[in-house]
């Protein structure tokens, strides 16, 4: 819907500059609020984003902040998803509608609606067009996949980073505790002059000022916070305490539940800490793990989704028909894992993406996945043992691993939005 309304007002503007000369009447070009690359969010769009917005606000009992700061919160939200839209056309990642089906069937098992029709009805009576919510799934699960393959699969973390860890985690005994955070998240952007980096700093100051005299937290993070969990009052959840960065656990070691983090300077930008509450954790003795291998083709500007997963149809025939997975694997795969029969090793829960992670779990030992679709491309999987096992001093250096790829992604990941934003054309219009 929303690019439908896109290519109508590009025409309209057209055929008003067109006209410009004959006619005195104000223009549609007066509805364009922000040009973005090729594209423009307009004054309608803003609105019809506003009015969702601060319904969701009002659902959640968050007192809404000034409108005009609301408003720039939006907007540059907008901006955000619009560059990532983009840059996912223009790299070919793209949410087929049966992918697109199946998630909204989920979302409304989740919400416990005993169908997806039933969930509609739902919406469309609380004045929520259905088409438009839809989109915006199909927005979340392309941010979601873009995330994955320009973030998440370029981390590297080393032995070093995790026996450091491990050493941290030891002094500060720590390991079986639990945190409730709340967050605000204002961004600094990569290429940002020492002028603008003081406006950031105010904004933040001027944040934490009213927290301090007493504003919700809920309030001001939809207001100044430029993390995507703002609108729902910057709540983290529960977080153990072994998988915050240092930033975060130094402070949070000497907090007591209600009390706010001084300023603290990454180089994502300016946060904001609350600690909500803490609660101690026993960690599991045993977990399951899966022995798996798999084989990968993936996606790019020059392979389509449509060409990858027709490959990885023609190597599944061959394995139906008997051919060897894991030379199959050898031959074909394009993951690290193809010089090894596309072998994984023991994975352990929570160490693979989602969607990777579920197929597995159904499977039987020796069953081999239909195909499988991730932000790296298009998977075969096929699991070859399960286990339980206790958490060893290898299993301790999983999770490890865990914690640390959970933070160094979230800074990546704002790296790399920085630097799309940066690439980007945008030209506000009053």
């Amino acid at each position: 819907m929303l690019k439908i309304r896109i290519v109508l007002t590009l025409m309209l503007l057209a055929s008003s500059v067109a006209a410009a000369e004959t006619s005195s009447s104000p223009q549609l070009l007066d509805d364009i609020r922000v040009v973005v690359n090729d594209d423009v969010i307009t004054r309608l769009e803003l609105d019809e984003r506003m009015r969702v917005v601060i319904s969701q606000l009002q659902r959640q009992g968050t007192r809404l902040p000034d409108r005009t700061i609301l408003e720039k919160q939006v907007l540059e939200r907008m901006i955000m998803e619009k560059l990532q839209m983009q840059f996912a056309k223009e790299t070919g990642v793209q949410v087929d509608d049966g992918q697109l089906e199946g998630a909204m069937q989920r979302i409304a098992q989740q919400n416990k609606f005993p169908s997806l029709s039933a969930f509609r009805a739902k919406l469309e009576k609380e004045g929520i067009d259905f088409a438009k919510f839809r989109e915006e799934i199909r927005g979340e699960m392309l941010t979601g996949r873009l995330r994955e393959r320009e973030v998440d699969s370029k981390l590297v973390i080393s032995e070093a980073d995790i026996e450091a860890f491990l050493a941290t985690q030891e002094t500060q005994g720590n390991k079986g505790e639990e945190l409730k955070l709340a967050h605000i998240l204002v961004v600094v952007p990569e290429q940002a002059t020492a002028a603008s980096i003081r406006n950031f700093q105010r904004k933040a100051e001027e944040a934490l000022a009213k927290l301090l005299g007493g504003a919700p937290f809920s309030q001001v993070a939809a207001g100044y916070s430029d993390a995507r969990d703002a609108l729902q009052g910057g709540e983290l959840g529960w977080r153990p305490a072994n998988q915050l960065p240092a930033l975060f656990s130094e402070p949070l070691a000497h907090m007591k539940p209600g009390e706010l983090s001084p300023l603290l300077r990454s180089p994502s930008g300016f946060h904001i800490i609350k600690l909500l509450e803490r609660r101690s954790s026993d960690t599991p003795v045993f977990i399951t793990q899966t022995h798996a291998r798999h084989i990968l083709i993936k996606t790019s500007e020059l392979v389509s989704e449509n060409e990858a997963k027709a490959r990885l149809q023609e190597i599944k025939r061959r394995i139906d028909k008997g051919a060897d997975f894991a030379e199959q694997a050898r031959l074909y795969s394009e993951d690290g894992s193809a010089v090894q029969g596309g072998d994984l090793n023991w994975i352990s829960p929570g160490e693979t993406v989602p969607e990777f992670e579920k197929e597995m779990d159904v499977l039987k030992v020796g069953q081999v996945s239909g195909l499988v679709q991730s932000g790296f491309g298009w998977h075969l999987i096929q699991v070859l043992e399960r286990r339980n096992t206790d958490i060893s001093a290898e299993q301790k250096k999983q999770q490890a691993r865990k914690a640390i790829r959970a933070y160094k992604s979230d800074d990546a990941y704002q790296d790399w939005l920085r630097q799309l934003r940066d690439r980007a054309f945008i030209e506000y219009r009053e």
